[in-house]
């Protein structure tokens, strides 16, 4: 019991890891919470830092989850996986390393589907990349994805801990959505190509 509690604490500092912050930091001189949205996340990265940074802060917070998650099951199967992956996508939004001012966790999220239920990590992919793609709102993909995942959860009947684990995690995605999506009901939330 004790490694595993050990291994859900790890997976909080794992997530808490910030590669948009870190790599902003590398490759621009500049400090990503005072540029664009101030969102230490994947899309700011991209808007403010080109893709290059972007891409490269994309792959370190997917990698977050698919660590915590592949850690998580390996070492004390679907319940402790789970957990993990919930506790990396809350260390990316509230990150130890950054006073608790993290990113929306939807990356993190990601990876960790990826590993524990791949098959919803393709549709809600394919729904994330065909609403932003269609409204050009990175943001509204992200919610809808998030909301998506319990459903699917739910819709295959995986274990109970998953389905109360992605319930969590997406509440936890959309509240951390929550300026965008107010922007998106008064109209002025940025699309993915307006100017910085």
């Amino acid at each position: 019991m004790l490694k595993e509690a050990a291994i859900i604490g790890l997976c909080y500092f794992i997530g808490s890891i910030p590669f948009s912050y870190l790599f902003t930091r590398l490759f621009t001189k500049q400090d990503i919470r005072k540029k664009g949205s101030g969102n230490v996340g994947a899309t700011n990265a991209l808007r403010t830092s080109g893709i290059r940074v972007g891409m490269i802060a994309l792959a370190g917070d997917l990698f977050k989850g698919v660590a915590a998650a592949y850690l998580g099951r390996y070492i004390g199967g679907d319940i402790v996986g789970a957990l993990c992956a919930f506790m990396a996508v809350f260390g990316h939004c509230y990150p130890v390393f950054l006073g608790f001012r993290g990113g929306k966790g939807v990356a993190t999220a990601a990876g960790a589907i990826l590993v524990l239920m791949p098959m919803a990590f393709l549709i809600l992919l394919i729904s994330l990349v065909g609403i932003a793609y269609i409204t050009r709102f990175v943001s509204l993909g992200s919610v809808v994805a998030a909301f998506m995942f319990p459903l699917l959860t739910i819709v295959w009947g995986k274990p109970w801990t998953y389905i109360i684990i992605s319930i969590f995690i997406a509440a936890l995605v959309i509240y951390r959505h929550r300026g965008n999506i107010e922007r998106l009901r008064n109209g002025s939330e940025p699309k993915i190509n307006d100017p910085v």
